[in-house]
């Protein structure tokens, strides 16, 4: 991309798929990585301050996300479930209007 700029990726994501949010093909299957070797090029895109390569690997993570429930998110990226259940519904009450728009 050093004379050719990748295109700006259209935010929110509609899609799950990279291409169909305007990534191009290449750039989709070079972000098509184990979650470890992705979360490490994220941090090396942001310390060189590479924006289209940070945008690029960011908007991987968020279609991995994308359309998840909280359990599902959890189990895709490791996450502990330290709250208690009486947390999780004073968590869950306050961020209501997320789930709602």
């Amino acid at each position: 991309h050093k004379d050719n700029p990748p295109e700006e990726i259209q935010k929110p994501l509609k899609s799950t798929n990279l291409v169909e949010c305007g990534v191009a093909e290449w750039d989709a299957e070079y972000v098509n990585i184990e979650q470890e070797v992705l979360f490490e090029l994220i941090l090396a895109a942001n310390y060189l301050d590479i924006k289209s390569l940070l945008d690029l690997t960011c908007a991987k993570v968020a279609s991995m996300i994308k359309g998840k429930t909280t359990e599902e998110i959890r189990k895709q990226f490791n996450i502990v479930n330290d709250f208690t259940p009486e947390e999780e519904a004073q968590v869950r009450e306050e961020n209501r209007w997320c789930e709602d728009a």
